[in-house]
């Protein structure tokens, strides 16, 4: 009998104190790597595809230092730009892609597989700089956009060499064993983009393609004085969804997806999501798309910078009883200071932290799993003792 006491409390402890956690909303540990794999100057709009998702993830809070970007070709100062140092993905040229702070990580030739794969495994060589890593780690959300020419299960990277549906597949799964993902968002445009997706193998991938297999990816619309196209109908639908939003926006992943309409698109913008454990329709697009950096809230400045008053010694006159009072003056100074320095010493900012733990919410939820396991160990000498 007392066994099944005994029993009935630990189900009743663990069920009412192990209920899991609310999920947070505030989205910080995100990472974008956008990839255009196409040169030539007729493959301008796959470009400006790229340039404007990136000014899209950093408008939402994505900083410079957590995105990859890489891009096959420079169009912006192509001989046959009729606008030097520019780029455009709408013909009247009200925002310029190709600004100041534009920060490439990978230009031209550097555009490879070979690099591609070793962006996302992390499998660098010693001089490639920090600013050229994916520093992702298993809390991370990373948003992959690719963008080129494609076709049956393959992407084109520089009209040199393939990406095929199994090398990214083994990327992925290279990525989940290194833990370099909590979840990933894989958004392709290009023709038959879905079929880059069929041999995907690995949790918490999600992805997205512009068109079905059998289908091809159509431009929005040609540029006259440049002479070309500018962009990409899925890349411009997806731009005007997110053109609404900022980086607190809670529209959801299935209204993006929702938005995409076959009639304007000219293709099936299709999404492949049964690796992915979460409903579509309660994941916030920023939880890929965007990024809150975290802040430390502090109730005071820092020492080195606070305004407290000071006694100066330039009002002492010169005597030998005011110099008496200097030399009083400056240890009252340095008695200030040591304490000063015993506030804030490793010690007691740990006791500030844990007052502080104390007086919010957390202490209710402390308190409760401090009686709950003095019952539990109650229970249990109590029944040895028998």
């Amino acid at each position: 009998m007392a066994r099944s006491w005994i029993l009935f409390l630990l189900l009743l402890f663990l069920f009412t104190f192990s209920s899991p956690s609310r999920a947070s909303t505030v989205h910080n540990n995100n990472w974008a790597v956008l990839v255009c794999t196409s040169r030539f100057w007729f493959n301008y709009r796959h470009m400006a595809n790229t340039l404007s998702l990136y000014r899209t993830v950093k408008r939402l809070g994505i900083p410079d230092e957590r995105i990859i970007l890489m891009l096959a070709d420079d169009m912006a100062c192509n001989a046959r730009n009729s606008y030097p140092a520019q780029v455009f993905n709408n013909e009247n040229h009200m925002l310029n892609l190709y600004g100041d702070n534009v920060e490439v990580d990978y230009r031209g030739y550097e555009v490879t597989v070979e690099n591609f794969l070793r962006v996302l495994t992390g499998r660098h060589e010693t001089a490639v700089p920090r600013s050229k890593r994916l520093l992702s780690d298993e809390g991370s959300h990373i948003l992959l956009y690719m963008t080129g020419h494609g076709g049956d299960e393959f992407l084109k990277f520089q009209d040199n060499e393939e990406l095929q549906s199994h090398d990214l597949a083994d990327v992925v799964k290279q990525m989940k064993e290194k833990h370099r993902f909590k979840e990933l968002l894989i958004m392709v445009d290009t023709c038959q983009a879905v079929t880059l997706f069929s041999q995907l193998q690995s949790p918490g991938v999600l992805a997205i393609g512009s068109s079905k297999k059998g289908e091809n990816s159509y431009s929005h619309h040609l540029d006259s004085d440049i002479g070309v196209s500018v962009v990409d109908r899925f890349t411009y639908y997806t731009l005007a969804f997110f053109e609404k939003l900022d980086m607190y926006s809670n529209a959801s992943l299935s209204s993006l997806f929702n938005s995409y309409d076959p009639h304007l698109l000219m293709s099936t913008a299709s999404y492949r999501e049964d690796l992915y454990e979460r409903p579509l329709n309660q994941v916030p697009v920023t939880n890929f798309f965007g990024s809150v950096m975290k802040t430390v809230h502090t109730d005071s400045a820092y020492i080195g910078f606070s305004m407290e008053p000071e006694i100066h010694v330039s009002l002492v006159t010169e005597n030998i009883e005011d110099g008496r009072r200097v030399l009083q003056t400056n240890t009252a100074q340095t008695q200030e200071t040591d304490h000063n320095a015993t506030e804030s010493c490793p010690f007691h900012a740990w006791l500030k932290v844990l007052q502080d733990k104390l007086d919010n919410e957390n202490a209710d939820k402390l308190v409760v799993y401090g009686l709950g396991s003095m019952i539990i160990l109650l229970v249990i000498s109590t029944w040895l003792s028998v």
